[in-house]
C-alpha cells in the first residue's frame, strides 16, 4: 500500500514552529516511504481563512525545501461533507441540538458540582419533531453531533504506544454549527478517508480527538489509519509557547537569519532519543527519521539553540552557496573567494558579513585601552597606508616589536584590538589583505 501523508494547517495564521514539527513529520515518514505528501489546506472557515496566509504557508514550506505532491482546499470540497452528514444522518448517528453556549455551559458547572465529567447529556435525542420545529424557529438551524456509541475506542499509537479511550468519557462531537459551518472533525475524516491517508502524525492534544475520530470514520465505512501523536513544545523553562507562537513564525526566524536546515535538523531530532545532528541535506534528515524514537513527554525548544546550528551550517558552505549574498554587499569578485574563506567561521547568520565587509571597506572603531594608547599611536605610525597583503600583518608586527619591545599577547591583542574593535575574529593576516582602509585612533 502507497504511504499518503498530509499536512493540514488552517489559513487563519502563519505557520509557527508548532506547525512545523507536524508538517515535518509527516513529510519525512512520506519521503521514507516512496509514498505521497498532500498540502491540505483547512479553509471551511470563510471569514478566518485569507490568500494572503495560503501564500505564507507555501512560501514557508518552500523555504524550508518540504515539497507537497498536491495541494487540496476544503473549501471546494463541502458538498463532500455534506454527503458524508447525510449518511450519518440516514444511520441514526447525527443529531440536531439546540443548546445555547450559556446553556451548555451551565449543563457543564451542574456535572462538575455533582463529581461527574463535563459530557453532554444528550438532552436533544428527547426532542419530538414539533419541539424541534419550534426551536428553529426561535433560535435558527441547530447544531449537529455525532452520537458515540459508548463502547472504549483502542488503538497502537506510534509514539504513545498502546491508548483506549471510554467514549462514554467523551462528549459527542459537534460537526457542523448552526451557521452551516463543517468543523474540522467531519471535513478531516471524509478527506482522510477518501484521500486514502495511511499515517496521521500530530499533537498529542488531539488524542481524545483522534478517538472520536475512529468512530466516525467507521460510520462512514472507511479505513482506520495509523497514528502517532507527538509531544507538545514548550518554552526553554517548560512555560507553555501558546502566548510565544506569534513570534516563533518560520516567517520571522527567516528574518533573523535562521538557515532552513538548521530549523529543520533541531525538529526532525527535538524530543526524541537521539542527538540533535546537523543535516545538509533533505535525503539526510529522511534516512535519519525514525517516528518511533520520540516520547511522549512535553518538549523543551529554545529558538536560541538554532543560531549556533546555523552557524555551523554556514562555515561549511562554499562560495557558490553564498555567492549572490557576498555579491550584494559589492564585495569585488576577485575578492569574494579570499572575503569568504575569512568571514565565514566568524558569522553567526548571513546578515553578520555585513559589519565585517563594513570594517574592511572603511575600519573599525577602534578599542584602546588607557595603557596601550601611547603603544598604538607608535605601531600606527609604522604602518603604511593601504593596499595591504598576506604578509602586511607579519612584517608590521615585527617591526613594532622590535621598536617597542612588546611581544606576545601584549603585543598582538592591542593591534587587534585597534585594527578591528574587536578581541576575537579571523586571523590578522587575513584581515589585512582585505582591510581597505589604515586604522586611526
Amino acid at each position: 500500500m502507497t504511504t499518503v501523508t498530509r499536512f493540514a494547517p488552517s489559513p487563519t495564521g502563519y505557520l509557527h514552529v508548532g506547525n512545523l514539527r507536524t508538517a515535518l513529520f509527516n513529510y519525512l515518514i512520506t519521503r521514507k516511504a516512496g509514498g505521497t505528501f498532500i498540502l491540505r489546506l483547512d479553509d471551511t472557515d470563510p471569514e478566518r481563512s485569507k490568500q494572503e496566509y495560503v501564500d505564507g504557508i507555501k512560501q514557508d514550506l518552500e523555504w524550508l525545501g518540504i515539497e507537497w505532491d498536491r495541494v487540496e482546499r476544503q473549501s471546494e470540497r463541502l458538498e463532500r461533507y455534506e454527503d458524508a452528514a447525510q449518511k450519518l444522518r440516514e444511520i441514526g448517528r447525527f443529531y440536531e441540538c439546540f443548546e445555547a453556549p450559556t446553556e451548555l455551559d451551565l449543563k457543564r458547572k451542574k456535572q462538575l458540582n455533582m463529581g461527574k465529567p463535563p459530557v453532554y447529556d444528550r438532552a436533544a435525542l428527547d426532542l419530538s419533531e414539533a419541539e424541534k420545529d419550534a426551536l428553529r424557529a426561535e433560535r435558527g438551524q441547530g447544531h449537529w453531533r455525532f452520537k458515540l456509541d459508548h463502547e472504549r475506542i483502542e488503538w497502537t499509537d506510534g509514539i504513545l504506544g498502546d491508548i483506549s479511550i471510554d467514549a462514554a468519557s467523551v462528549s459527542d462531537p459537534v460537526l457542523i454549527r448552526g451557521d452551516g459551518q463543517f468543523l474540522y472533525t467531519l471535513a478531516s475524516v471524509v478527506d482522510d478517508t477518501e484521500m486514502g491517508v495511511t499515517n496521521v502524525v500530530r499533537g498529542s492534544d488531539h488524542v481524545t480527538n483522534t478517538a472520536t475520530q475512529i468512530q466516525i470514520i467507521r460510520a462512514l465505512g472507511g479505513d482506520v489509519p495509523s497514528f502517532a501523536h507527538h509531544s507538545l513544545l514548550t518554552g526553554p523553562q517548560g512555560e507553555a509557547l501558546s502566548k510565544r507562537l506569534g513570534t516563533l513564525a518560520l516567517r520571522d526566524l527567516r528574518e533573523r537569519g535562521v538557515e532552513p536546515f538548521a530549523l529543520l535538523s533541531l525538529m526532525a531530532r527535538l524530543g526524541s532519543s537521539q542527538p540533535v545532528e546537523l543535516c545538509t541535506s533533505m535525503d539526510e534528515l529522511v534516512d535519519g527519521f525514525d517516528i518511533s524514537n520520540f516520547g511522549a513527554a512535553p518538549t523543551k525548544f529554545d529558538e536560541q539553540d538554532l543560531f549556533p546550528l546555523t552557524a555551523r551550517y554556514l562555515h561549511g558552505l562554499p562560495l557558490e552557496a553564498v555567492a549572490d549574498d557576498v555579491a550584494a554587499l559589492g564585495v569585488p569578485a576577485d575578492k569574494a573567494e579570499k572575503f569568504w574563506s575569512v568571514v565565514r567561521e566568524n558569522i553567526t547568520v548571513k546578515g553578520d558579513m555585513a559589519g565585517w565587509w563594513d570594517l574592511f571597506q572603511n575600519g573599525a572603531t577602534a578599542v584602546v585601552d588607557d595603557e596601550d594608547a601611547e603603544f598604538i599611536a607608535t605601531a600606527l605610525s609604522m604602518l603604511p597606508e593601504p593596499p595591504y597583503g598576506d604578509n602586511t600583518w607579519a612584517t608590521w608586527t615585527a617591526e613594532v616589536k622590535e621598536a617597542t619591545g612588546r611581544k606576545g599577547k601584549g603585543l598582538f591583542m592591542p593591534l587587534r584590538k585597534a585594527v578591528t574593535g574587536q578581541a576575537r575574529g579571523p586571523e590578522m593576516a587575513d584581515v589585512m589583505a582585505l582591510l581597505q582602509t589604515k586604522p586611526t585612533v
